[in-house]
């Protein structure tokens, strides 16, 4: 994939992501870059994304309220984590299943 495609696709998910503030600045441009010349998979990024969210939704029901996430850095830690995790991708469907019913209610 083309790194303009790559970084567009990467940005547009990083948006939509629940709990972030859907706002794109040019160090999320530089990152993304940069994980494309990584050779890190879109895939794996967005797997982090999701991870990350749900995560961040399935809390304690007392626990204080996180605030929102306004850079891709963020979830730097969380992509490193997803690229040594061997989980199948029925772990992230799952996960992208339990997002959806979190975020409709």
């Amino acid at each position: 994939m083309e790194q303009r495609d790559y970084v567009c696709q990467l940005l547009d998910a990083y948006r939509v992501t629940p709990g972030t503030c859907g706002v794109v600045r040019r160090p999320d441009r530089v990152l993304a870059a940069q994980l494309h010349q990584r050779g890190v998979p879109l895939e794996a990024v967005e797997n982090a994304f999701v991870l990350a969210a749900v995560r961040r939704l399935i809390r304690a029901a007392g626990a204080a309220p996180l605030g929102t996430i306004r850079s891709l850095a963020y979830f730097s830690p969380v992509i490193e984590e997803v690229l040594q995790l061997q989980v199948g991708r029925e772990y992230f469907q799952h996960l992208r299943h339990k997002l959806q019913r979190a975020s409709a209610r």
